[in-house]
């Protein structure tokens, strides 16, 4: 297609706003600008900008689709999945989601299915991470991720994070709130399915002095500078630290760690379904794949991927790493969400 035929739906909107299209306009060129345009619903920063890299430009592009991020954070995006899921078509085409929000998106019946004849490569996903509606994009673990200096010997237990020596230096990400409950929890003998035992654990580290940070990269820059020694963060984001020359390391202690999976799908009222599944299928390819593991840390969600075996050591789990990794029940977390995040803000923030 042409640069002279390729419009946006932002364009269109803004020239034919309360005028009707001309008979040799609208038929043939609007179609051709839906069918070659998909709008991804994505992070900024790192995340956003490999997504342009290894499948906007890389892939896409070279197919004759033009793509458009629209940026957000990932409530606004499954708020405008669910708001719009009753709409003729919706906004967005494909969005990347944590799972949970995805899981609770699917569960409205907001998601289209995803099935290996509209995304082929769907066909290499490893087994423990398919899903019908939505495709693992990359993922990692949320683990126990120290200052090294400060702390020589990897943290072997989540009881570390409640240690009284490290008073005044734990620092939690406030975006994180699930997965810090959830380590709260299986502290104080709670499960997956139960974070009702947390509240202790919240309470001792209010006792403890422990630091509530605004972002990821809040946690990293304390993280440097000492202000705090130990987080619970995703593992692929201490070994981006670390890259930058930051001194940290990760541990996946003997309780175990609680999974991160990002995820990618495609709305049942989509405008351009097809192209979203064509996206799909493009965040699936081994060389985007691999294009995230590298810049980011992330683990590929597919088998054909293959990372050169000096990075796998350094962002790769162990079969026994893996086994000790928490099932969340997304459920659970979903019916919740609302007073898992009162909790957090009242027991602990308070």
């Amino acid at each position: 297609m042409t640069d002279t035929f390729r419009l946006t739906r932002r364009a269109l909107l803004a020239a034919g706003a309360g005028a009707a299209l001309t008979p040799a306009f609208s038929a043939s060129r609007l179609m051709a600008a839906e069918a070659n345009e998909v709008v991804v619903g994505t992070w900024g920063g790192d995340f956003g900008n490999t997504l342009k890299m290894a499948v906007d430009d890389a892939i896409m592009k070279p197919m004759g689709y033009t793509v458009l991020q629209e940026i957000s954070g990932p409530v606004p995006r499954r708020t405008k999945i669910l708001a719009e899921r009753m709409n003729r078509r919706g906004s967005l085409d494909v969005a990347c989601l944590a799972d949970f929000d995805t899981y609770a998106a699917s569960a409205v019946g907001a998601l289209a299915d995803v099935t290996r004849e509209r995304v082929p490569n769907s066909a290499h996903v490893l087994p423990f991470l398919r899903k019908s509606y939505a495709i693992p994009q990359i993922y990692s673990a949320h683990t126990i991720v120290y200052n090294k200096e400060m702390i020589p010997t990897p943290p072997a237990s989540i009881q570390e994070l409640w240690n009284p020596k490290y008073k005044g230096k734990i620092g939690l990400s406030d975006f994180l709130y699930t997965t810090n409950m959830a380590y709260a929890a299986m502290a104080n003998g709670g499960s997956m399915s139960d974070f009702g035992p947390a509240k202790k654990g919240l309470e001792a580290w209010k006792a403890l002095d422990a630091k509530v940070l605004a972002s990821t990269e809040a946690v990293g820059a304390a993280l440097k500078s000492g202000e705090i020694w130990m987080t619970i963060i995703a593992a692929a984001r201490g070994y981006m630290w670390s890259q930058q020359g930051i001194p940290v390391g990760w541990s996946i202690a003997e309780e175990g760690a609680f999974p991160t999976t990002y995820e990618a799908c495609v709305p049942k009222n989509a405008r351009n379904l097809d192209g979203g599944f064509v996206y799909l299928n493009a965040m699936l390819d081994p060389s985007a794949q691999t294009a995230f593991s590298k810049k980011m840390g992330y683990l590929p969600t597919v088998t054909n991927a293959k990372l050169d075996p000096d990075l796998e050591k350094l962002i790769g789990f162990t079969e026994a790493q893996q086994q000790r990794l928490w099932t969340p029940d997304l459920s659970y977390i979903m019916k919740n969400q609302a007073q898992l995040l009162d909790t957090w803000n009242r027991d602990f923030k308070g």
